[in-house]
Order: C-alpha cells, then structure tokens, then sequence
C-alpha cells in the first residue's frame, strides 16, 4: 500500500495510466509519481538507533554468556552469575524458601526454583513490573518501604504459600483400629523427636514467656537462602504505553557512570537486605548480595562475618571484567549472633 504525502493529496497530479505490475519494483513505483519530495525516501524514515544501543548490541552479539542464555531459555546472563557460585558454595537443596530481592527480569529466580523443586518456593520482590518465572511468587512493590516487607513477611509465615500442591494421602484405616494406628505412628517417630519434644515441655515448665518469644523468633525465620541482586533503577521517563510485563529493561541499569554514588547506593541497599536476613534467615542459612566496589565494602564484610560462618567475596566468570560490580557469599547463619555486632555503625 503506497501512503502518499499530504501536498498531494488535494494537489491536480496526472497519474500514469494503469499497467499491469507484473514488473513493477518500489524503485520504479515511487518514480511514477511526478514532483515527489526527496524527504519521503522509506530508508530516510527509519530511525537511526543512538550510539550506546549499537555498542550494546555488538557486545551482547560477542557474550558468550548471552548467547548460552538464548540457546537455554533462560532470563538473562546474570543467571550464570548465581550458577557459578552455587556450584562452589551449594547453597540450593529440595525444598528451600528463597528470597530474591531486585528479582527482575527474573533469572535468578529461574535458576532458584529449578534448584530447589518439586516442594520449594521462590517469592521475588521488585519495584519493576517483570513477568516471573513459572513456579516464582512476586510482590511488586520498593523492598525500603515496612510495608512491603510486612507483606513479605506475611507471605512467609505460611509455609505452604507459594509451593506446588501436595497430594493428599487419604486412609481408609477403620475406627476400631485408629487407636492401633496412632501407637504406631509414636512408635515410628523415633527417639530424638521424643526426647526434642520432651525438651520442650520442661522449657515451657520452666519460662513460658521464654520459649514464648522464642517461638515467635523462630516463627519469622522461615527463610533458607536470601539474594539480592538489587540496584537503583532508573526514573521512568518513556515507556508508558507499553503494557507488556516482560520487558522491564528500561528502567534497569548496571551503573550510572558515577563511582561513588553506585557504591553508595549499593551499600545501602546491601545492608537494607543483611537486615532482612538477620530477622527471617533460619540458623545454617545463606545469604548472596550483589556490591559494587568502594571503600565501605570492607565494613560491610565485618558485618557479615558477624552473623556468618564463613564470607566470601566473588567475582563469577560470566561477571564482565570491566564492571565494578562484585557479589558477597554468607555461609550458615549462626545460631548466636548479636544484632549489636552485626549492625553496629550501620
């Protein structure tokens, strides 16, 4: 269809007469017709892509990284960055609750829920609108303000929240052997499960209010392993019409050119996450948080040391090397950590 310009639509233009188009080529089309402006050649039309999208397009053409991530489905690249440390630290078993802060577009996520299926759960929180992974449970929401993180807490206290169904297991025991069956079912359970509930009741005897908060403690440190990937997005200034979720990537960003304010950031939102896991992490789990590089990091270190076993800083290959970016690994919770020591100067 040939759109023509609006000086010629009301203009008295003599047109060829009709010829069959068997032969007729764009080129021989648009010189048919008389005083046509030379502004309306179809290449001048196409806008031209700035110079950083060409730079970006060539580099993500050369990533090898980028290129396995297409060829496997998966979000992004990033998802070989948590792969490679799970395969040093194994921090991903069967049946974990995962926390994924700054989840979008998701990759991470994706790799946590292949990782700990069938029974586990992922709930990724972001402020970007992105299409979760199959399996994922997200809270759109800024993870600063109380309360989104009520709500992500809220979430967790159910246990079965956000996992597949579990089959149910019907008996058709009668009632004249229900008796026989429970005795059994006392019997199966082993002695450290007695002895452990034994335990119990002597603690209640002896401080009820005691084991009371105890319990409620334990009752919000339900999670097994928390990420963090997150970083300041950009403000929003296009994009409004688009109303698709799977394309968060306007508003990410790695960087803004600026060192110190990246770090900065990063070490805010670093120690916002570490304060997270100290109230719901269970005792032996972990923690990974994305840094950028600068001279706070190192107290960000001592921190985590304090609520850790182990801390290690890590730089995965498919991380590029000119970034500044950087990832801490905290390793089994413990049990007896001091809030003090952990956020102090913080």
């Amino acid at each position: 269809m040939l759109i023509l310009p609006r000086n010629l639509l009301h203009r008295n233009v003599a047109f060829p007469a009709h010829q069959p188009c068997t032969s007729t080529t764009p080129s021989t089309l648009l010189s048919s017709i008389p005083h046509l402006p030379l502004r309306l050649n179809p290449f001048h039309l196409l806008s031209s892509r700035p110079a950083s999208s060409h730079r970006w397009v060539e580099r993500q053409s050369k990533d090898r990284f980028a290129r396995q991530a297409r060829v496997q489905g998966l979000k992004s690249r990033a998802a070989f960055k948590l792969l490679q440390i799970n395969e040093r630290y194994r921090l991903f078993r069967p049946g974990q609750t995962v926390v994924d802060l700054g989840y979008a577009p998701g990759s991470w996520s994706q790799v946590a829920i292949d990782l700990t299926k069938p029974s586990g759960r992922v709930l990724g929180v972001d402020l970007i609108p992105a299409q979760p992974p199959r399996g994922v449970s997200t809270i759109q929401g800024d993870f600063l303000s109380p309360d989104v993180q009520d709500s992500i807490r809220s979430f967790l206290r159910d246990s079965d929240r956000g996992r597949s169904l579990r089959p149910q297991v019907y008996s058709d025991v009668g009632a004249e052997h229900a008796g026989d069956v429970a005795i059994d079912a006392e019997m199966t359970r082993g002695y450290v499960d007695r002895e452990r509930e034994g335990s119990m009741s002597l603690a209640v005897e002896a401080d009820e209010q005691e084991v009371e908060m105890m319990g409620h403690i334990l009752e919000e440190r339900t999670v097994d392993v928390v990420l963090s990937d997150m970083c300041e997005p950009w403000e929003q200034t296009s994009g409004f019409f688009n109303r698709t979720l799977s394309d968060p990537y306007h508003r990410m960003m790695n960087t803004s050119g600026n060192n110190f304010r990246d770090h900065a950031g990063s070490m805010d939102l670093c120690r916002s996450a570490l304060r997270f896991s100290f109230d719901t992490l269970k005792v032996g789990g972990h923690f990974v948080c994305k840094f950028y590089q600068g001279a706070e990091d190192k107290a960000l270190e001592k921190s985590l040391k304090a609520l850790f076993h182990k801390v290690h800083r890590e730089k995965p290959e498919s991380s590029r090397s000119e970034s500044k970016e950087s990832y801490f690994v905290g390793i089994k919770r413990l049990a007896k950590a001091d809030r003090a020591a952990v956020f102090d100067g913080s």
